[in-house]
This record gives structure tokens, sequence and C-alpha cells, in this order.
């Protein structure tokens, strides 16, 4: 596999043009500002179409899915996506799956019993195709950290702290990938920092596979209640001068990580388009080097 460099971008798929050149610029200047992969969330479809596409676009740039649901994808359709992708862009392609939330699946009448059960289904029965170094899980708990470990190249952790990518390295063990993702808001006004993170982060406070972890390591049921509570918000976003960010960035690489997968935020939270000024200040802040 091509190397990942210690920085990519994470970016929900609905953030990107749908035009294929608008895709193919875009994904050409991220590969020129010196991020050394693209991370694309919420759940994009089977046919992987946005991931061939950046794929395209570019000569050396990793991408990788985080993550594919798989309560709503089909298994088969994306192990021929991946095949497909393989062929044409060897070496480069990370396929990153996940069970999702509970309420992704009952809003579509399944069952959300055992999910690391039916992630080792699908690894080992419609992905078993998929080699193992080129398939990731989202993971965030012991025996799913485990699995990874197992059954994949790594796992991609989101909404952790430097202190979970510690424990989760530990749990890998040497040799196994371990990508966390990392918000950050690019000011240092408290206000404004903290407000983008609020819209960013609200959702996440009623799911408890995350509140789970996030008490396991330096939080309180208080800072989780209601828009969630300022060290929360801290504690999920890195935000500040240059230098800050980058520390908060580098924490992860320090506890354990390979990459970090940074998810930028703008003032009005997630981003709703995509965030080429931030990710130019950002390439800045973190020192890469333009290609």
């Amino acid at each position: 596999m091509n190397s990942l460099g210690r920085y990519g971008l994470w970016a929900t798929w609905r953030v990107w043009p749908t035009g294929a050149e608008a895709i193919a610029e875009a994904a050409r200047e991220v590969e020129a500002l010196g991020f050394g992969a693209v991370w694309i969330g919420g759940s994009p479809g089977d046919d992987l179409g946005l991931a061939e596409a950046v794929l395209t676009a570019t000569g050396s740039l990793v991408v990788g899915t985080s993550i594919v649901d798989i309560w709503t994808s089909d298994g088969e359709q994306l192990a021929a996506s991946h095949e497909r992708i393989r062929r044409a862009h060897p070496g480069r392609f990370y396929l990153g799956v996940g069970s999702g939330h509970a309420r992704t699946a009952e809003a579509r009448g399944q069952s959300y019993t055992r999910p690391l059960s039916r992630l080792r289904d699908l690894l080992t029965g419609p992905l078993a195709a998929v080699p193992s170094e080129e398939r990731m899980i989202a993971a965030l708990g012991p025996k799913t950290l485990a699995a990874a470990a197992e059954l994949t190249a790594g796992a991609l952790p989101y909404l952790m702290p430097p202190a979970h990518t510690a424990a989760a390295r530990g749990i890998l063990g040497p040799g196994t990938l371990l990508v966390p993702e990392q918000k950050v808001f690019l000011g240092d006004d408290p206000v404004q920092a903290r407000a983008a993170g609020r819209q960013a982060l609200r959702g996440y406070l009623t799911l408890p596979n995350y509140t789970r972890q996030l008490v396991r390591y330096g939080l309180d049921e208080s800072d989780l209640a209601g828009e969630g509570s300022d060290r929360f918000v801290d504690s999920a976003v890195v935000w500040g001068d240059a230098s800050r960010v980058r520390a908060g960035v580098d924490a992860h690489l320090s506890a354990g990580a390979d990459h970090v997968a940074v998810n930028v935020l703008t003032e009005s939270g997630m981003p709703t388009e995509l965030p080429l000024p931030e990710w130019r200040r950002l390439a800045d802040v973190l020192g890469l080097v333009s290609r």
C-alpha cells in the first residue's frame, strides 16, 4: 500500500461536488497541498464512485472510506466495487466499514443486535475476497479493536481523544494501522470555536457507543448532558492558534497513531460544502510541503 503520511483529511461524501471535473480539481489540489490521504465519511454508496473519482484524478493520494455502514450496504456490491478500484489503482484504497448507530438500523426496520457479530459475518462472508491489508473497521471498544487487528489492516476510531489512541495502540499491537479522526477549528476565539464544535457534536451526545467511551477517557455524565460542557467540546475539537492546533493533532501521533484523519470544522460546524480554504490553511498549520 502507498504511504499514508502523517496527515489526511476527513470529510463526508455529501460535501464533495457532484461533477466529475469539479471532484477532480478538488482532489488534485488536496494532493498538491501535501496531504497523504482523503477519508470519505457519511457512509458513501456501495458503488464507491466518489472514491474512484478522487483516485482517478490523482497520482499518489490514498483514499479510504470512513466508513461504509454495514447495516445499509450490500456486501457483494461493495466487494465488487472494491475489486474494480484495486485493479485500476493498486495500493491506494482502503475499504473502511463499520456498524454505524442503532438509530440507523432501527430507521430501516433492522435489528441492531450484536453489531460485532454482523461485522465479522461481513468480513468473513461477502468481503472475504477483499485482502485484509486493504480493509479497515471503525473501532472504539476493546473487542472491536481486537477484531480490527485480527481481520483487517487496522482501526478507524472516531471522536476519541489521544488517551483512547494510546489504549487502542496497546490492544492493536505494533504493525496494525491506527487512524483516528480529529476535529479541528482554525481560530482562537473560544466563543466561535465552541459554537462550531457544539453544532458539529450535538448528534453524538445521544449515541451510547460514543458516550460510553468518552466517559472512560476523562469525561463524566454531566459533560455529556444537554449541548455538552465546554470541557467536552474542548476535548473533541482542537482549536486555537497554529501551534495549539498542530499540537492537538500531533498528540494522536505521539500516542501511537500512524496517521490522523483531520476533520476541519467551519463557523457553522460540520462543513456543508468542501472546505478548501480551511484545508489550505490547515496545510500551512501542519507544515506540509506542497507537491
